[in-house]
């Protein structure tokens, strides 16, 4: 065993391999979604997105923690997806998570209709600001991190990071001027 970006990974590839699904195959997944926007892609692409890392796992050189090593190359799958099948429909999200706690149908309904909302307004950012507002904000990945996986300056990831923010707080009052009427 030994500690990658502070995660704690066997040196065999097959446990390894363990190791990184159980860790990150959801976050695998839900970014190869918000991509692609598509299910079966996002099977597919976390599918292969494993397989590579298994390959390709002793040229993994931990310059980068193991979960930003997965989300580039999840990235790098799901756009390689996009160019091959041409895909422009919008697709929302139907799994919504669980926050815990007993609550009532009303609440737990309502909330289910802001976090589609949330996740609505987000999937229609161009992708350029959608994907450093979910590295950001869902994966809690640090600026350096996140220009590494997607191969920009930090600057620009700061940049853009505050115009996806600006477009949601923009697009929420939108929606929350909608509600008033």
């Amino acid at each position: 065993m030994e500690s990658i970006g502070g995660v704690m990974i066997s040196d065999d590839p097959y446990d390894a391999l363990q190791d990184l699904m159980r860790d990150y195959s959801q976050d695998v997944w839900n970014f190869a979604f918000l991509i692609t926007r598509n299910k079966e892609a996002a099977d597919d692409i976390s599918q292969e997105v494993f397989l590579k890392a298994f390959k390709h796992w002793r040229r993994f050189e931990g310059r980068s923690s193991p979960k930003t090593w997965l989300l580039a190359i999840t990235r790098n799958l799901a756009r390689n997806w996009l160019r091959s099948h041409a895909v422009r429909k919008i697709v929302l999200l139907d799994r919504i998570e669980d926050r815990g706690g007993a609550s009532s149908a009303e609440s737990e309904y309502l909330d289910r209709l802001q976090t589609e909302s949330i996740w609505s307004h987000v999937l229609r950012l161009p992708a350029k600001y959608r994907e450093v507002l979910v590295l950001e904000a869902h994966y809690e990945l640090e600026y350096s991190d996140i220009a590494s996986l997607l191969g920009i300056a930090e600057g620009t990831v700061k940049s853009r990071i505050h115009r996806a923010r600006k477009r949601m707080e923009k697009a929420m009052k939108g929606d929350l001027g909608h509600e008033e009427h």
